[in-house]
């Protein structure tokens, strides 16, 4: 069985997820930990639950999905894996940080890339990389088939999408990105988003007010 857990974490209340099965092997994705606090309770829960972190893994590169970068990589002696267009967007967090006053160690640099196609796994887990840009121009996001679930970074909340005003993003894209990739998942599936509560697609499909008509 495959277990999910999710943190709200720093001043941008981000979700971090963490992902495990029965093998105690685990990923950590979008780690937004910012201060000893924040960080003490993500490791806490990993060794409570007797977990092995084994990929430290980004949808997409903004300030508040990166700033536990630093910290999950040498604490679990992990490697950052992104998608290779988010380069610059992580190129440029010293200077967000900055802009909105905030703490940063700055993220180690990715020593393997993220493709559509590609499928992650650890343990007896599959986790299949989708290409959803738009929000920022190369975020993925993470679908287990296996439990109809999708972690998708800012792609699409409960009943929102992600902004586009950022550099790199564009609304065209990212509305793109939620109908051709998002839901042909099927409307059962269950969409952990990067702010807020989960949702599935098919409450978004009927509900939210950028993709049904209504905005």
């Amino acid at each position: 069985m495959i277990k999910v857990a999710a943190f709200v974490f720093n001043g941008f209340s981000e979700n971090t997820y963490l992902v495990w099965n029965d093998t105690k092997e685990c990923v950590i994705i979008d780690p937004g930990c910012s201060n000893a606090f924040e960080q003490q309770k993500l490791t806490k829960f990993i060794e409570d639950s007797q977990l092995q972190p084994v990929r430290l893994l980004n949808t997409h590169c903004h300030i508040d999905h990166v700033l536990g970068n630093a910290f999950i990589a040498e604490k679990y002696d992990l490697e950052l894996e992104i998608h290779q267009g988010e380069l610059p967007v992580l190129a440029a967090t010293p200077q967000i940080a900055m802009m909105y006053g905030v703490n940063y160690t700055p993220s180690p640099q990715p020593t393997a890339f993220l493709a559509a196609g590609d499928v992650v796994e650890f343990g007896d887990t599959k986790l299949n990389i989708l290409f959803t840009p738009g929000h920022s121009p190369a975020s993925v996001s993470f679908y287990c088939e296996a439990e109809k679930w999708v972690i998708g970074g800012d792609v699409l909340f409960q009943n929102s999408i992600g902004r586009t005003d950022l550099p790199g993003g564009n609304m065209a894209t990212l509305l793109q990105s939620i109908r051709t990739k998002l839901f042909p998942l099927g409307d059962d599936v269950v969409v952990y988003s990067g702010h807020g509560n989960p949702t599935t697609i098919g409450q978004e499909k009927v509900n939210n007010p950028f993709l049904n008509g209504q905005f």
